[in-house]
């Protein structure tokens, strides 16, 4: 393993803040509406607070969500994709999914796709998402005697066999970095149904919201459109993040993508009137769900004709012939480059030789090809299951602006006795989209998967949960965030071990000082 180029990076010197190849991966949630974090609601209702339909107008406070999404390490700037058939009633800016009381699976995403692959420092991914070339529609339907407030219901899903059919538009989407700062992004659309296929592939490029949380708000970050036709974000402007207490700034970065493409500005702002009501007024005339009403709707007075702004994105309109390919090849880099997509393939295939060359040295010598294939895309899931979990649970409970605290009574719902609890990690979540925060049972376990790979991260993810700002002062690890307070049982010192072992045994390396400093607190 350590003559592979994937593991000279993993153990390359650094200077500075964070680690060079791991400073940009897939750390952005699969869905932050409906979580604790995003609710500022009387009486804890996440779901009802934040929903589905409102996540694409409201500004999230702490932290974003996407498909196929990629950020840097404090989640300063998010890329994401988002898709549109021309046929549904909106922008496929997030995954789809049902609120436990309307789903007969509790909490539930309504939607294919499929991590394939990665390496652990991210210089290679590929993950699958399928969409339908028609409409699909799910309805809520009622039934049953219950309160009207919270009715039971059941699903009926127009068009699921649709969603069940190989006429779905496969989207294979691929990262490799050609450093640590300049990332190609391959995106293959398959069309494997009887008809041609319109669709649109929207590349986003953000800012997610520091700024808006006080009054005054703070200075921002700006994207804007360069001569070339490259998309220009550029953070020196704003303010550093809240609660991080160190100059970190991206820089300049330019999104470079085919001129054939539209492109769209905006601003990461709350559209206040569709989220509160209609007596409240934007801080903002241009507003976070402008691209699903310019597209959906035909509100194209909704996009900022000054290209300006803190969300931009490319609007491309693909055509698919039936049984056929469609392949979009962008670039992100800090840099000026005069033939920026040239490369694009030739750097994919060159990452992609990169993980396999650092897979071989994993997987047993006597699996057999499906097998190898399995182990691969499972520790696939489990490295893109990384997000950065930003969470200030006194923040949290005594709000940003002391002109509009939340409500009262939230001081007295949940997690009151974990005000010290503020985090800023990458940690591996159960799921990015079902359970998108860290969990102290599961985390031991996936820490023991994760070892095989990467036991720089294993080590670290569980020293993260023994440190001053998780561990509780009374000695209990941090549950999940629904109730920090609640019980697991007491796997974490067992998983310490056994990360201590595996590690030892792979690499031939005794870290006793991890040892030392997790068992003294565990």
């Amino acid at each position: 393993m350590n003559h592979t180029e994937e593991y000279r990076r993993l153990h390359e010197p650094y200077t500075g803040l964070v680690r060079p190849w791991r400073k940009w991966g897939p750390y952005v949630s699969e869905r932050s509406w409906g979580t604790v974090r995003e609710d500022y609601s009387p009486h804890g209702t996440a779901w009802d607070y934040l929903t589905h339909d409102l996540a694409r107008s409201k500004a999230y406070r702490w932290g974003e969500d996407g498909i196929a999404a990629i950020c840097d390490r404090y989640q300063i700037l998010t890329f994401a994709l988002a898709f549109w058939n021309g046929r549904d009633p909106i922008l496929k800016e997030r995954l789809f999914g049902l609120a436990s009381g309307e789903g007969n699976h509790g909490e539930d995403v309504k939607e294919y796709y499929f991590y394939l692959d990665s390496t652990p420092t991210h210089s290679y991914m590929r993950m699958l998402y399928k969409y339908p070339p028609g409409r699909v529609s799910l309805r809520v339907v009622s039934g049953g005697k219950s309160p009207p407030r919270r009715p039971r219901v059941r699903i009926r899903v127009t068009g699921y066999r649709c969603l069940r059919s190989r006429s779905l538009l496969r989207h294979f989407v691929e990262y490799a970095k050609e450093s640590p700062e300049d990332i190609a992004i391959r995106i293959e659309v398959f069309n494997r149904g009887p008809e041609d296929a319109e669709l649109h592939v929207l590349p986003h490029l953000w800012f997610r919201n520091t700024w808006a949380w006080t009054d005054p708000a703070g200075p921002e970050p700006i994207i804007t459109l360069e001569r070339n036709g490259c998309l220009r974000a550029d953070d020196t402007t704003a303010a550093p993040p809240k609660n991080l207490h160190v100059e970190y700034r991206l820089g300049a970065r330019h999104l470079y993508g085919p001129l054939v493409g539209t492109p769209l500005f905006t601003d990461n702002e709350t559209d206040a009137s569709r989220v509160f009501g209609p007596g409240a007024v934007s801080s903002k005339r241009y507003v976070k769900d402008a691209f699903h009403r310019y597209l959906v709707n035909g509100e194209t007075d909704q996009v900022n004709p000054e290209h300006t702004g803190t969300k931009a994105c490319f609007d491309y309109k693909l055509q698919v012939r039936s049984g056929q390919s469609s392949v979009l090849r962008l670039r992100m880099t800090p840099e000026h480059l005069e033939e920026p997509l040239a490369d694009v393939d030739a750097i994919v295939a060159k990452r992609k030789a990169d993980a396999d060359e650092f897979y071989a040295t994993i997987q047993p010598p006597r699996a057999t090809q499906e097998e190898r294939m399995i182990q691969r895309q499972a520790l696939a899931g489990l490295l893109w299951s990384k997000q950065l979990y930003l969470f200030d649970v006194n923040q949290w409970l005594e709000g940003d602006n002391p002109a509009l605290p939340p409500p009262e009574s939230r001081k007295h719902l949940r997690n009151t006795r974990w005000r010290h609890l503020n985090s800023m990690r990458i940690l591996s979540m159960p799921d990015k989209w079902e359970y998108p925060w860290f969990a102290a049972w599961d985390l031991a376990f996936h820490c023991i998967s994760m070892a095989l790979v990467d036991p720089g991260f294993a080590k670290d993810n569980l020293w993260f949960l023994l440190f001053e700002q998780f561990q509780h002062i009374n000695g209990q690890i941090p549950a999940y965030e629904w109730e920090f307070s609640d019980l697991n049982p007491p796997v974490h010192a067992w998983g310490c071990w056994r990360v201590y072992e595996i590690e030892h045994e792979r690499t031939g390396v005794r870290d006793r000082e991890f040892s030392k400093s997790v068992f003294t607190n565990c």
